[in-house]
Order: structure tokens, then C-alpha cells, then sequence
């Protein structure tokens, strides 16, 4: 009998699922895929393995380092297997090869991970030829197929996964002819923004895709900016980033949907609202990088573990955290009165729009100062985790 099961075999949930074997339980690690991995099976280039292996691995190989693990702790991965339906305290409905069947573990572990907003979402125009993939799907291509889907294509982002694309072209003999960021800057810290310069590829900022050319193949790519429209000849379009949590299996379902994050609501453990789920990972919030996931999976096995044990506070002690503009969300949601160590212990933050000044957590009887922000959009930020009182609390920010 599995005693946990763990919905999704990426970074977060193998981690997870090394720890949680290691320590005597019996896990299953359910992967609708036909092999185990998450996103960086689909990445040939490096960096990866850093932090959790200490020495530099491509995606795919870091992919293989992950499964190897848990399956050495003990950890049992079914690939190919899809969960159908998730019921209050635990109960999941699996469509395997063999055939539909029902698990009852004792606690379910979220990290379904995250997926590129598509050209619809996009609200991108114009007609719909073959040659636009997202960041996922050019990888796919080019490091597992071996094929080369165009030659001259645009790059739409700069968030980091954007390079990523960049670098998987020029593995492929791939010269994107331009790379386009809506934003007056690029997304990506510094210095991730100097490899588009080094490689030959135009960044132009402050513009957007208004329609794609083309009707079989992408002919050309249309684009509005500051000084006027223009048009760019391409053979493909590549749409990266914007990233949102995969949360279709949620909708409907026993786990509550925080409309900031579009993940599951958490508390400083990871539990969701109903608690025999917990979530680690990019279904939280969209995406981190692997490294990130991989030290989420962890922490949040961590918990599971001590509420195995019932040593995890009880969610009832609570209190629930509301962003307020110009922040897009906070993470985790809720704030459990209790002693144990948190898996989240800073509070992560995004903003909607660029800001700076003081974030405060604001109760009815006291304001408290968290820590000075000054950022842009889709950049991760966080502050000590704080410790409310009473059922409810507001983070806001006080701008000069």
C-alpha cells in the first residue's frame, strides 16, 4: 500500500520523494509522461546540478540524476499514468496502461509544475501557420526528436527561460533574427540580458507582436513599437515565459486556487486547504528555476513527515495573508501559529506592476515594517516570514 503518493516527477516531486523513501515510507510517483524528469529532461545545455549534486549536469542528464535517487531511496515512479480526479483527504482516480484504478494514500503531494501561456492567451493575431512553439516544445524537438523545426525564428520574452531558448538554438544551428521583450527592460537579471548581444541577436524592448504572417509556415512576424510598426521576415516564432501553474486536475477539486499565484493556497508547510494534500514546486506560482524546486520538494517532505508524525501544527491557528496592489501575490497564503520549522521561511512576493518602498504586514491592531522592495514584474522577491495574529492580515506597500 502506498502510504504517500506524489503527483508529478520533476525537480520537486523526486526530491521529495528521495526524502520521503529515505525515510522508511512507502512512495509512488505518479508521471503522466513516458519518462521521469519534468522540464529539464527536454534541456541538452547546462547549468544544472549545482546545488543538489554539486557539479555541472545538462537538464537531461540532471533529469536521469533525479530519477536514479528516488529510486534508489526507494521510491516507486510510474510513468505513463495519469490522475483522472482528486477527492477530499487523499483519494486519486489513475488512468494507468493497464487500466482505471484508485489510490488512498495517506497524504498527496502537488507538483504538477507549470506550462508557457500559449498564443491565445497571448491575445497574439494574424493567421495560424505551423512554426510556433513554445520554450517546451523546440527543446522537445531539437534534444530528444533531433530536428530542427526552423532556421530564422523570433524569440517573444526575456524572462530567464528565454536565454534558455536562445541557448538551445544555437545547439540546434538555429539564428533567431530577433528576440522581442514588451517591456521597457528586459525581464532577466543581469547579466543574462549580455547573451542576446553576444550571440548576434537584436533585443528590442518596449515592443509588441500585434499578428503572424504566413499561412503553411511563419513567413513574418508584425510588431508595434515605440516609434512605429514594422515588420520582421521569420520562419518560426517562439513564445517563452509567462508561465502559469498547471492546475487543470484542481479545477474542480478539494484543494483551494489562490487567484494571485493561479497555484494552490499554502500554509509555511506546504499543506493546502483540505490537509491531506500538500503542494511544492512550480505549481505554486509559476516558474523557478530547478535548483528552487528541488529544495521546495525537500523542505515540504520535511513536513509531511513531521505531520505524519503529528507534529505539524494544526491549520485551524492560522492566519490568512491578502496582498494588496501593487503586489500580485503572496506565498504562502496562510500563517500557522507553531514552533516547527516552516518549509517556506521567507514569504515570497511578486508585484503587478514596477514599484519600490515598504512592504508592511497591516492587522487591525498594529502595523508591522517587513523590508524595503524595489523591483520590477515576474522577479521573485521575499521578506522574513512573519508571524500574525488574529484570522486575517494584509500585505501592502508603502511607496515614497
Amino acid at each position: 500500500m502506498t502510504r504517500i503518493a506524489i503527483i508529478g516527477a520533476g525537480p520537486a516531486g523526486l526530491s521529495a520523494a528521495a526524502s520521503l523513501a529515505a525515510a522508511g515510507h512507502s512512495v509512488t510517483v505518479i508521471e503522466r509522461e513516458p519518462e521521469p524528469g519534468g522540464i529539464p529532461r527536454h534541456c541538452g545545455h547546462s547549468p544544472y546540478g549545482l546545488r543538489e549534486y554539486r557539479r555541472l549536469l545538462s537538464g537531461r542528464a540532471y533529469a536521469r540524476r533525479l530519477a536514479a535517487t528516488a529510486r534508489a531511496a526507494g521510491a516507486h515512479i510510474r510513468l505513463s499514468t495519469h490522475v483522472t480526479a482528486l477527492h477530499p483527504g487523499g483519494r486519486i482516480d489513475l488512468l494507468a496502461p493497464e487500466g482505471p484504478e484508485t489510490l488512498t494514500p495517506d497524504r498527496v503531494l502537488l507538483a504538477m509544475g507549470c506550462r508557457e501561456s500559449s498564443r491565445a492567451a497571448r491575445m497574439i493575431g494574424g493567421t495560424k501557420p505551423g512554426g510556433v512553439l513554445n520554450t517546451g516544445a523546440l527543446q522537445g524537438l531539437v534534444y530528444l526528436d533531433h530536428l530542427t523545426p526552423f532556421r530564422r525564428p523570433v524569440i517573444l520574452g526575456s524572462e530567464m527561460v528565454a536565454f534558455s531558448a536562445l541557448l538551445t538554438c544555437r545547439h540546434a544551428g538555429i539564428r533567431p533574427v530577433a528576440m522581442i521583450e514588451p517591456g521597457p527592460r528586459p525581464t532577466a537579471r543581469f547579466p543574462a540580458a549580455l547573451l542576446p548581444k553576444a550571440l548576434g541577436v537584436p533585443l528590442l524592448t518596449g515592443t509588441q507582436i500585434t499578428a503572424i504572417e504566413g499561412e503553411e509556415r511563419v513567413r513574418a512576424i508584425h510588431l508595434a513599437k515605440p516609434k512605429g510598426a514594422q515588420r520582421i521576415e521569420a520562419d518560426g516564432l517562439i513564445l517563452t515565459g509567462l508561465f502559469r501553474p498547471e492546475t487543470q486536475l484542481l479545477r474542480p477539486g478539494p484543494v483551494q486556487i489562490d487567484p494571485g499565484t493561479g497555484g494552490p493556497q499554502i500554509d509555511q508547510y506546504g499543506r493546502c486547504s483540505d490537509p491531506a494534500y500538500f503542494a511544492a514546486g512550480n505549481l505554486l506560482r509559476g516558474v523557478e528555476t530547478a535548483g528552487h524546486c528541488w529544495a521546495e520538494g525537500r523542505a515540504v517532505a520535511q513536513a509531511i513527515l513531521a505531520d505524519l508524525d503529528g507534529r505539524l501544527p494544526a491549520p485551524e491557528t492560522g492566519c490568512t495573508l491578502t496582498p494588496a496592489a501593487p503586489l500580485r501575490y503572496v506565498l504562502p497564503q496562510r500563517v500557522i501559529t507553531g514552533d516547527l520549522p516552516p518549509a517556506f521561511p521567507r514569504l515570497h512576493l511578486r508585484l503587478a506592476e514596477p514599484a519600490r518602498g515598504t512592504a508592511l504586514l497591516t492587522a487591525p491592531e498594529a502595523e508591522t515594517a517587513l523590508g524595503q522592495i524595489d523591483s520590477r514584474p515576474e522577479r521573485r522577491l521575499s521578506l522574513p516570514l512573519p508571524t500574525p495574529r488574529g484570522p486575517s492580515a494584509e500585505i501592502t506597500l508603502r511607496q515614497p
